[in-house]
């Protein structure tokens, strides 16, 4: 594959669309998940993914929220801001027939206002790399209360940026891969649930 025909496409690693390449829309600084990152990330959610209520909070090109719901998660929330991106999204979601992806136009910031308490089990949240978003939208979430416990918080941010957990959270896994920093941050259980089975689980 060529160097351009990769910038303009993004591959989904596993699960039911595997091998499916989506389509990049043309915009400035838009920067698909790696598929070492992705292989990454699912490999550390892969007993917590099916079933699973997922948020792609910064979808951009969709490479994280495709990937779960390949991977069995019941329902995407994927937002995007951009006129160009949202309609690429739309033509993706077409093409898979993705029943379980929702998409909504509009920014994270405000969007998150609106997410139930304790509705998610995984959010994603990959912003462009210059706005320093990631440690205003963890806040965010922490505040609206809508990941459920036990559930997680995966924020994605150049190298040299490490998150520290909010309060109630810990830091369940923390990973450089090159000029990428990965963060993945769980919500603790409460006391009367650590015996329950976890988001997503069968058991």
């Amino acid at each position: 594959m060529s160097k351009s025909a990769k910038n303009n496409s993004v591959r989904i690693i596993a699960g039911d669309w595997r091998g499916r390449r989506l389509q990049v829309a043309d915009v400035p600084g838009l920067r698909p998940t790696g598929d070492r990152c992705r292989e990454t990330l699912f490999n550390w959610l892969q007993p917590w993914i099916v079933a699973a209520d997922c948020a792609d909070l910064f979808a951009g090109t969709g490479a994280l929220g495709f990937e779960a719901a390949s991977r069995g998660a019941a329902a995407v929330l994927m937002v995007e801001k951009h006129p160009r991106a949202i309609a690429v999204l739309r033509q993706s979601i077409e093409q898979l027939q993705a029943q379980q992806v929702t998409l909504q136009a509009g920014g994270a910031m405000s969007l998150i206002e609106s997410l139930a308490e304790n509705s998610l089990d995984l959010v994603f949240v990959d912003p462009p790399f210059d706005s320093n978003l990631g440690a205003p939208v963890l806040a965010r979430l922490d505040r609206q209360a809508c990941v459920r416990p036990g559930g997680f918080i995966y924020v994605e941010s150049p190298a040299s940026l490490q998150l520290p957990p909010p309060g109630g959270w810990s830091s369940w896994r923390d990973q450089q891969l090159g000029e990428v920093r990965m963060q993945l941050f769980r919500r603790h259980l409460k006391k009367d649930e650590r015996n329950l089975p976890s988001p997503g689980s069968d058991s």
